[in-house]
């Protein structure tokens, strides 16, 4: 079931199409705006301790001491964190141990806390919010017992206020918010990730996005010790490699933070640029965009979407998304030469299309 928030209905979206992602788009010889993770070589310290857990790989892989640094960045004790083979392995855990009587996601958002739920037999209703996106507590029935929400949010790029995520939480619910993004904004003003009184919290977390790490598989979950202690007897032996941990624990410290600052920062601007060079073109970003990414609705963006890859570059589709359609496209943020060219080639697509 479908509740809008005074928008049009979700569109349907398949249970295939709820595992489609940016990385079937960005094929090898494309310029890839479809992925939201930050390219480029990281910093010699992370590369070092990478490198130097490859140089050891004849013991099993221990996770306390990047689990006391992550717990340490999160100001919680390590009972409170579970570390995953990405975000991803976390919704899959997640979905297996509780045992919701209404579970409730709210969307437009990453489809996989929904497939995850599905795999594991549950029934999901769809809290679907209009444009600009922005979440109404209000909607989420007052029933529902488990309630997943992205900040910001994958594939809007909303930063929902933390007090708007607050009010969801109560006694005899489980609120599951998909932080990945929230590292890509300076200062994480909206982040709930040290918050440990409000009563039924998860939080999903990533090195992913900005660390350009998607390939090393590398998250975590922070919630109560007993939820995080049973989500662990559901993971296989030793499910995150020590290449892996080795990065974690380096990306937990007051260095790697302080680093992610300076990212986002730049980051910022080079989001700006972009929504003023897309304006520029007649193509406006919708809600505000607080993330690597920026959404943006054209009449046939299908159309332009594969008119972008014939020009060389690789744009995510929104019809995947429940709550968008074909008239969407995710557009990832990059440095200002690469937006200059890509919209140079846009505004040639669009003065064909029109």
């Amino acid at each position: 079931m479908d509740i809008c928030g005074g928008g049009p209905p979700g569109s349907v979206v398949t249970t295939a199409g709820l595992h489609h992602h940016g990385d079937v788009e960005a094929t090898p010889g494309l310029v890839d705006l479809a992925v939201n993770v930050r390219s480029g070589p990281g910093p010699d310290w992370l590369r070092a301790a990478i490198s130097g857990a490859v140089a050891d790989l004849s013991r099993y892989p221990d996770p306390s001491a990047a689990r006391a640094s992550v717990a340490a960045r999160h100001r919680r004790p390590a009972d409170e964190v579970l570390l995953t083979a990405g975000a991803a392995e976390a919704f899959v855990l997640l979905a297996r141990v509780l045992r919701p009587r209404r579970a409730v996601v709210v969307h437009p958002q990453f489809t996989e806390p929904e497939a995850a739920l599905l795999a594991a037999g549950h029934t999901v209703d769809r809290v679907v919010l209009p444009e600009p996106f922005v979440l109404d507590a209000a909607l989420v029935p007052d029933d529902a017992d488990l309630v997943m929400v992205g900040n910001p949010t994958n594939p809007t790029s909303v930063l929902h206020p933390a007090e708007s995520l607050a009010a969801l939480c109560r006694p005899g619910r489980t609120v599951v918010v998909d932080e990945a993004f929230a590292d890509t904004v300076p200062g994480e003003p909206a982040s709930l990730s040290a918050r440990r009184d409000l009563p039924g919290l998860v939080v999903v977390r990533s090195f992913t996005k900005t660390w350009g790490l998607a390939g090393l598989r590398v998250g975590y979950l922070l919630g109560d010790a007993a939820l995080v202690a049973r989500c662990a007897a559901a993971q296989p032996l030793w499910p995150v490699s020590a290449p892996a941990l080795a990065a974690a624990e380096v990306l937990g410290t007051p260095r790697a933070v302080a680093a992610e600052y300076g990212i986002a920062v730049e980051l910022a601007g080079d989001r700006e640029y972009l929504v003023e060079r897309l304006a520029a073109v007649g193509v406006p970003v919708a809600g505000t965009p607080a993330s690597c990414f920026v959404l943006v609705r054209l009449p046939g963006a299908d159309r332009v979407r594969l008119a972008l890859r014939d020009a060389g570059y690789a744009v995510r589709r929104g019809d995947t998304f429940p709550g968008l359609g074909p008239d969407w496209l995710r557009i990832a943020v990059r440095d200002r030469a690469t937006t200059d060219r890509f919209v140079a080639a846009l505004s040639g697509v669009l003065a064909v299309a029109r």
